[in-house]
């Protein structure tokens, strides 16, 4: 029988204790150094707010976190410990815009020990982006939806989703195309996440112990791949274009060196969790609200159903297609206002500064939260109501929206998740309709928001689909 999971918390952070006298007495100093910190509690010693902040998530209300502490402190700022860091939330849209827009001058990224340690951040997909028209065609085709979800009566989506967005990362970062190594690589993804938003604690049996193992095996098997492409490039078995690891293995720096190989799995392996795990939870719930909304899932697929209209039989989606799917497009934003992939992210202070009144010291960590603006009233009306309309025209007032943060640290990988979310939409709604099969299924969030029980469904073929 597994040892509860408060129980380990609370032996770990005891023994946690010992060696964090001193960044207790460091964010001590920094309090008393500020006279007008912002209104708020730091919880419990070492944890702080973490199991409050997680346990909201796994209720499936992860707004409420914020929500509560937005109403009984202050609606701009308020303070609080996660991670075991001094964390200053800032709210609304004036405060995603004071972080968007101050990088490298007050605040800089920053990324909890958990995240650091198991996996860095990716920074080269933007590099990239300028041959995403390029590479993408080969991948616009449905044989994902041919393999798992042909001939079935039920299907559980949120598995299925990971395997389609998985697949692709693997096909267009690294060209890998056999199913059983592209299995074998997503294996230890579970682990590896689950261990991000966990007490840095590198003891046997914990969830960050597991996480970082993952991230070393999957490291080793990068790295792997990475020598036998250098060999096929020398050998002129494998295309300088062909993919993400062959233009980083030709790229160099200002001083004309190639990227170390270590810096390549790495950079690769951030890419891998980039492309899969939020694009895949999206993809989830626009299945779960279109089942949902059967006229939002009817004008999905009558656009849809034009643009295939438009193909000669055998021709694949282009970039043109693409564009043409608006309606699809603000469906899937709406998607993301209401179930964000993921909650928020740290920034660092790296000079004292004020914000609604309140003094943040230098040192301090920062959070920006979706959910202080994605379901306030004030930003959008009714915000339980599912209504794709809010994208149309101008769309959300600025920085209100915010599913790929912003400022120059927006998500690199936004288009690219776009493409793969409207492509899957093109596919599935043509090919079928279904309905959920547990209708009061629980939304958690450990940490990427997702059905407890992975969303089952079942499905009905359409009779007139064109699939190609």
């Amino acid at each position: 029988m597994l040892v509860p999971y408060y129980f380990l918390v609370i032996t770990y952070s005891l023994l946690f204790l010992i060696t964090s006298l001193g960044f207790v007495y460091m964010v001590s100093s920094s309090k008393n150094k500020a006279s007008n910190t912002p209104p708020g509690k730091t919880g419990w010693p070492i944890i702080g707010e973490t199991l409050e902040y997680v346990n909201a998530g796994r209720k499936g209300v992860p707004e409420n976190f914020v929500r509560e502490r937005m109403d009984k402190y202050s609606r701009d700022i308020f303070k609080t410990s996660l991670l075991c860091e001094a964390t200053a939330v800032l709210c609304g849209p004036a405060g995603n815009k004071f972080l968007f827009s101050n990088e490298n001058t007050l605040v800089q990224a920053w990324l909890p020990r958990t995240i650091d340690k198991i996996f860095p951040s990716p920074n080269t997909i933007s590099a990239q982006s300028k041959d995403t028209r390029r590479i993408f065609p080969q991948f616009l085709k449905p044989e994902a939806l041919r393999r798992d979800w042909d001939n079935k009566k039920e299907v559980v989506v949120y598995p299925l989703a990971k395997n389609y967005t998985f697949g692709l990362a693997c096909h267009l970062f690294l060209s890998i195309q056999d199913l059983s190594r592209i299995e074998e690589l997503g294996k230890p993804f579970g682990c590896l996440m689950a261990g991000i938003f966990s007490l840095p604690l590198d003891l046997p049996g914990t969830a960050f112990n597991r996480g970082i193992k993952a991230s070393k095996f999957i490291r080793n098997e990068l790295l792997m791949i990475i020598k036998q492409r250098k060999i096929d490039l020398e050998e002129k078995k494998a295309s300088p274009t062909q993919d993400i690891l062959s233009y980083m293995l030709l790229a160099v720096d200002d001083d004309g060196n190639f990227l170390d190989e270590i810096d390549i799995a790495n950079k690769i392996l951030g890419l891998l969790i980039g492309g899969h795990d939020t694009a895949s939870a999206a993809i989830t719930f626009i299945v779960k609200y279109l089942a949902e909304l059967p006229n939002v899932y009817d004008q999905v697929r009558i656009e849809q159903m034009e643009i295939a209209s438009s193909k000669v039989t055998g021709e694949l989606l282009n970039w043109d297609d693409i564009q043409k799917m608006k309606f699809s497009w603000n469906v899937a934003c709406e998607v993301m206002r209401l179930a964000p992939p993921i909650q928020g992210t740290f920034r660092e202070a790296i000079a004292d500064f004020s914000f609604g009144g309140f003094s943040v010291p230098k040192g301090w960590k920062l959070y920006w939260s979706v959910y202080s603006t994605h379901k306030n009233p004030e930003y959008f009306p009714e915000p339980e109501k599912f209504d794709p309309t809010r994208f149309q025209g101008k769309g959300p007032a600025p920085y209100t929206y915010i599913p790929f943060g912003g400022g120059p640290r927006m998500c690199p990988g936004k288009e690219y998740a776009r493409l793969e979310i409207l492509v899957f939409m093109h596919h599935i709604v043509r090919r079928y309709k279904w309905e959920k099969i547990l209708p009061d299924e629980k939304i958690v969030v450990d940490p990427i928001t997702a059905p407890a029980q992975g969303l089952p469904v079942r499905l009905f073929t359409n009779q007139t689909n064109h699939f190609q």
